[in-house]
């Protein structure tokens, strides 16, 4: 039996989605602004004293930092907390995304074993989370810097049912999804740099990797593996990455919990994908573009030209225009570097 599933309890969160007996006392020590005792948790969950205890015993297990405070009780630490399920179980608000988490200490990629996993029948919204990734990678299979705790990084598997061309509109929703997240945590508006990355104060503080197994007799998509990785906790970037990356925690002082980062991520994300087929989120995704009206630079292989960004249409195409006149430029092929 899973460690997540052992004193399951028939207990829900304020959304009705049920909690095992740690989630439960996860969830009450967050909550919690001081040392609460055993025995005021057990009162106030309907529990035994013991499963309380076995309940921290098993948190700790996993990473969390839980102080037993003299005659008064435990605290949940806020210097280490790491993702565990049971963190993100707690914060989940919808049944769609999440009903199959896998968490791995140390992982190469998160999307690499999602799409193994996928590939043997992970159910729709199964997602693989790591605390730290030994070969995190972004587009064009560049570097994706994972350091342990540093960040909420974790893929996401759907089976939308939609033709392979609409690939691209799952990196887009998900940025939606990101940016929702992060401002409504950090309270700082978030913006998104075409096509993968979002932004806090003109650094970025997330990428994001889609890649997909297709059904090649019926060219709709197989899978999608959606990942996402957010630099939540404060620290100090690598020097070549160091202009230009942020993370939650240098933005507002306060490291968030990146267990509750990645459910918020999910549950934004259940919402927006009934707008997949007509790309309902696409007009906010504009709305959120850094990119819009500034010279960019495009990359094409060897090739780099300058452009002026004019629109994003509802594929997900970013329209520039050039010397030669306007271009529609795919996400799959290009990349681009912001001017003035």
């Amino acid at each position: 039996m899973p460690p997540s599933m052992v004193w399951y309890q028939a207990t829900k969160n304020t959304e009705g989605i049920c909690l095992s007996t740690k989630e439960q006392v996860l969830a009450a020590l967050a909550e919690a602004e001081e040392a609460v005792s055993g025995e005021r948790l057990a009162r106030k969950l309907g529990l035994s004293r013991n499963a309380v205890w076995k309940a921290v015993d098993q948190l700790r297990r996993e990473g969390y930092a839980i102080e037993a405070v003299t005659n008064r009780g435990y605290m949940l630490s806020a210097e280490v907390r790491p993702v565990t399920e049971a963190g993100i179980r707690a914060h989940l608000d919808q049944p769609l995304l999440g009903g199959s988490i896998e968490v791995y200490d140390e992982i190469d990629s998160t999307n690499r074993r999602a799409k193994a996993w996928a590939a043997m029948g992970a159910p729709d919204g199964a997602v693989v989370c790591a605390r730290r990734q030994s070969n995190g990678r972004g587009r064009f299979t560049r570097p994706f810097h994972s350091p342990m705790n540093g960040g909420a990084y974790f893929t996401v598997i759907l089976r939308p049912k939609q033709p392979a061309d609409r690939a691209v509109m799952l990196t887009s929703m998900a940025a939606v999804a990101v940016a929702r997240a992060v401002e409504r945590m950090t309270g700082v508006e978030a913006k998104i740099k075409w096509v993968n990355d979002v932004y806090l104060n003109g650094r970025k503080v997330c990428g994001i990797l889609s890649e997909a197994g297709l059904d090649f007799e019926t060219g709709t998509l197989e899978y999608a593996a959606v990942g996402i990785g957010i630099n939540t906790a404060r620290q100090e970037f690598p020097e070549d990455i160091r202009d230009i990356a942020t993370s939650m925690g240098n933005e507002t002082g306060v490291d968030p919990d990146p267990s509750a980062v990645i459910a918020q991520v999910l549950n934004e994300m259940a919402g927006l994908l009934p707008q997949l087929g007509d790309g309902g989120f696409m007009r906010e995704y504009r709305a959120r573009s850094n990119v819009l009206g500034r010279r960019v630079t495009v990359l094409r292989g060897d090739e780099r030209f300058p452009a002026v960004a004019v629109d994003i249409d509802a594929e997900g195409s970013l329209i520039v225009q050039t010397e030669n006149g306007p271009e529609k430029l795919r996400s799959g092929e290009i990349s681009i570097r912001m001017g003035e």
